[in-house]
């Protein structure tokens, strides 16, 4: 179900709302890098309770920008009316739609960019979101190892790389590294990111938030701003 929302400068985002929202309705949102991680994320999603909303283009940095620049964006814009929390004082968990924001970017440089943008808009301006355990980050799989016919998974190019050395004269071999969540096939998506019983998330807070600022801050001169 395609729902609109629009900020108070009028646009619009591309929610693909759930059937069922609000306070302990177990409704939970992804938050994914473009439309065709959302497409590929809606379809094997359960439309009664999980709702996608893809970034449009690479998210600004929210840590410096000004309140103003950061409602009228595209993304962070139609993201706070989604959630219906208010920001900064006025952000209430009590009143979030979802239970629940997942992360989920694409295994790549620039997913794990657009992951930790997304985080510092939470620490900046909706802290008591993270601060209740609201938010979540899930690790998609990095690639796969075939072997003889048998898959394995994993979810860092160290790990792909031990998972070739391995199978490295047992059999016939390909390596592959996934490009997105669209080149995940749609049920290894569905039970890596999106089926809550065996996806592999972690519980984002705060302190996790401004100790990755700390680091970020330390190796650029000119990074997200300060953690407090």
């Amino acid at each position: 179900m395609t729902r609109v929302f629009r900020d108070r400068y009028g646009a619009t985002s591309k929610l693909d709302d759930c059937t069922g929202t609000g306070p302990g309705s177990g409704a939970e949102l992804f938050v994914v890098e473009g439309d065709s991680a959302a497409a590929a994320v809606a379809r094997v999603r359960d439309p009664r309770h999980q709702a996608v909303l893809p970034m449009q283009g690479k998210p600004l940095n929210a840590a410096r920008a000004p309140r103003a620049k950061v409602e009228s964006h595209p993304f962070f814009g139609p993201l706070a009316a989604a959630l219906g929390t208010g920001v900064e004082a006025a952000c209430d968990p009590r009143r979030m739609r979802y239970d629940r924001v997942l992360v989920l970017t694409d295994p790549d440089a620039d997913g794990i960019h657009c992951g930790f943008l997304v985080l510092l808009y939470f620490h900046r301006w909706m802290r008591p979101l993270l601060d209740a355990g609201r938010v979540e980050v899930v690790r998609p799989p990095w690639g796969e190892v075939v072997v003889a016919g048998e898959i394995e998974l994993a979810f860092s190019e160290p790990e792909l790389a031990a998972l070739a050395d391995r199978g490295r004269g047992v059999g016939e071999m390909t390596v592959r590294r996934y490009r997105g969540l669209a080149a995940v096939d749609p049920a290894m998506l569905h039970e890596t990111c999106v089926a809550t019983a065996t996806r592999r998330t972690a519980r984002v807070s705060a302190a996790e938030v401004a100790s990755m600022i700390e680091v970020v801050d330390a190796l650029e001169p000119e990074g997200p701003g300060p953690a407090a």
